[in-house]
């Protein structure tokens, strides 16, 4: 296997600058990973294609906003985007700038507090330590940072979260979600099914593509995740009784196999328990799926190991024809771009 494997065109009119309103007039492509047939509905119709007794597994993290400036002591502007929480007043942080090295204090503009460079990882990667309240700053002066395909402004910060975003800790959105309405949620639970969720804070490396040759040389970095114990349970009585898990978004994916694999005697009796903690599970064709049987996903960047995932839920050719098709059906690619409903 090859990271080559994973490549595709795309022309870049495909990608999606902006939502679209209503949430769930998105395009949607069903496919089946057995046959590999394609069809085409819309995403508010999503209803017609589960059944009563599924359970869809959404991640409520929510967006933050990550991005900051501040200046070094010499005056010069730094851009500071938080990725991860290590502590209360302890971030990895991407940072932009020359000569930030360990030791080194930045003061964050617009009357925040001081920040200094506490350890230096690989790359642009620092650990900083805020020396005041920064979550107090973020709402007033943070930006919500989009990924770098997307050119056009956000009129309206609200629409890079789900509707159902409760966790604050992500510096991406889990996209998959973004579909989804509070009357489309309703209604399928009018339908009998099931809603339970999990929280997986996700950092940019969701964007990054996939340089070495081999993927198996690819350091995918560490998130955190949570699988309740009310989710573990819900998973646990929709298996017994014969219904579908079906996880919205990668991340996701991610969070319920994690948990999987961290279970105490994960067998015939079909049950999961809960999990809290980080993951750096990469999921790459030939890995043997313990909790998924269905997915709702995007569009994914090509070589990226979420086009990776996808490819080991429903078969990597599979895949690649369905990204063709819907080139060729005009579908809007990557975080605002339109869905695919995998079973």
């Amino acid at each position: 296997m090859k990271t080559s494997d994973f490549d595709y065109e795309l022309p870049p009119e495909f990608i999606a600058q902006a939502p679209l309103e209503p949430r769930d007039s998105s395009r949607l492509l069903l496919l089946d990973r057995r046959s590999g047939e394609v069809k085409h509905a819309r995403f508010s119709e999503i209803g017609k294609y589960l059944l009563p007794g599924d359970l869809l597994v959404l991640n409520r993290t929510r967006v933050i906003p990550a991005r900051l400036f501040a200046r070094k002591p010499t005056g010069g502007r730094v851009e500071v985007l938080l990725l991860r929480r290590r502590a209360a007043d302890t971030w990895e942080c991407l940072v932009g700038g020359k000569g930030l090295k360990q030791g080194v204090r930045l003061q964050l503009e617009a009357d925040g507090p001081e920040l200094e460079i506490r350890e230096v990882l690989d790359g642009s990667r620092r650990v900083v330590r805020f020396l005041g309240a920064v979550d107090q700053y973020l709402p007033r002066a943070g930006q919500v940072p989009l990924p770098p395909y997307i050119h056009e402004p956000l009129r309206d910060p609200e629409r890079y979260q789900t509707v159902f975003a409760r966790e604050p800790g992500s510096a991406a959105a889990p996209t998959a979600g973004l579909h989804f309405t509070p009357r489309l949620l309703d209604e399928l639970q009018g339908r009998g099914v099931g809603l339970a969720y999990v929280t997986l804070h996700v950092g940019l490396d969701t964007f990054a593509p996939v340089t070495e040759a081999d993927p198996a040389e690819h350091a995918i970095h560490t998130e955190w995740c949570q699988l309740p114990d009310e989710t573990a349970q819900a998973i646990t009585t929709t298996r017994h009784a014969g219904g579908r898990v079906i996880a919205v978004g990668t991340t996701s994916v991610r969070t319920l196999e994690s948990a999987a694999q961290n279970a105490p005697g994960m067998g015939p009796d079909r049950a999961i328990a809960p999990y809290t903690g980080d993951t750096s599970l990469f999921i790459v064709p030939g890995y043997r799926f313990a909790v998924v049987e269905g997915m709702l996903t995007n569009f994914h960047l090509p070589r990226s190991t979420l086009i990776m995932l996808v490819s080991a839920f429903a078969g990597r050719e599979n895949v690649l024809r369905a990204y063709e098709i819907a080139k060729r059906e005009k579908y809007r690619f990557y975080s605002f771009g339109d869905a695919m409903f995998i079973v």
